[in-house]
């Protein structure tokens, strides 16, 4: 669906509004494609480097805005508003890798038994989100690959996202949502932009 050099461009972008955001400057305007006009699910995400140990994540899992505005507000957000982290300082902008994933639509998972999601999850293609109750918790595909989950424990720690017990998955109110995602991502903190190909990290992964 995307391009690389829209997934480029969309990293670009998105690390010229973290840096004008923390050092209080305005950024740019960029020409962006048509694309970058249309809905879509998009999330920011900061590592430190190297290490890649997280500093930031959020975003938008449904289309419910054009790319562009959602792009910004979550890169905004991933540097300031992750109630996980402190906001990022401007003498950390150096040491810290932005990548961006652009998301299909979430589509509901249907099995005849709960145990069958298993088979649903593909490591290294899926997100996930699960619902249930007031309790939602949402994955990016990448984060199986790199901590070595296999499907079952990529639906557990989904759960715990969501602030339930780690097998409410297998409750039958228990909705479950899967996504994809084109990621995208700086090989050192302003450096290269290149495509993550999940399915070949997931092959090298030794519990993937």
């Amino acid at each position: 669906m995307f391009t690389d050099e829209d997934g480029k461009l969309a990293v670009r972008i998105a690390r010229a509004v973290v840096e004008s955001h923390v050092n209080r400057t305005k950024s740019a305007e960029q020409k962006t494609p048509v694309i970058f006009n249309e809905k879509s699910g998009v999330f920011v995400t900061l590592t430190k480097y190297p290490g890649d140990e997280l500093r930031g994540c959020i975003g938008y899992p449904e289309p419910i805005m054009p790319l562009i505005d959602a792009l910004k507000d979550a890169a905004v957000s991933a540097c300031s508003r992750d109630p996980r982290f402190p906001p990022v300082k401007p003498e950390e902008l150096k040491k810290i890798k932005v990548e961006v994933s652009l998301l299909t639509p979430p589509m509901e998972v249907s099995a005849r038994k709960p145990t069958e999601y298993v088979s649903c999850v593909k490591i290294g293609e899926d997100g996930l989100i699960i619902q249930r109750g007031f309790g939602r918790g949402l994955l990016l595909p990448q984060v199986p690959i790199e901590w070595g989950w296999d499907a079952e424990e990529f639906l557990g720690q989904c759960c715990l996202k969501a602030g339930l017990m780690p097998d409410a998955w297998l409750q039958p109110d228990t909705k479950i949502f899967k996504f994809q995602a084109e990621v995208f991502s700086e090989d050192k903190p302003g450096g290269d932009v290149k495509r993550r190909t999940l399915r070949e990290e997931n092959g090298s992964c030794s519990r993937g």
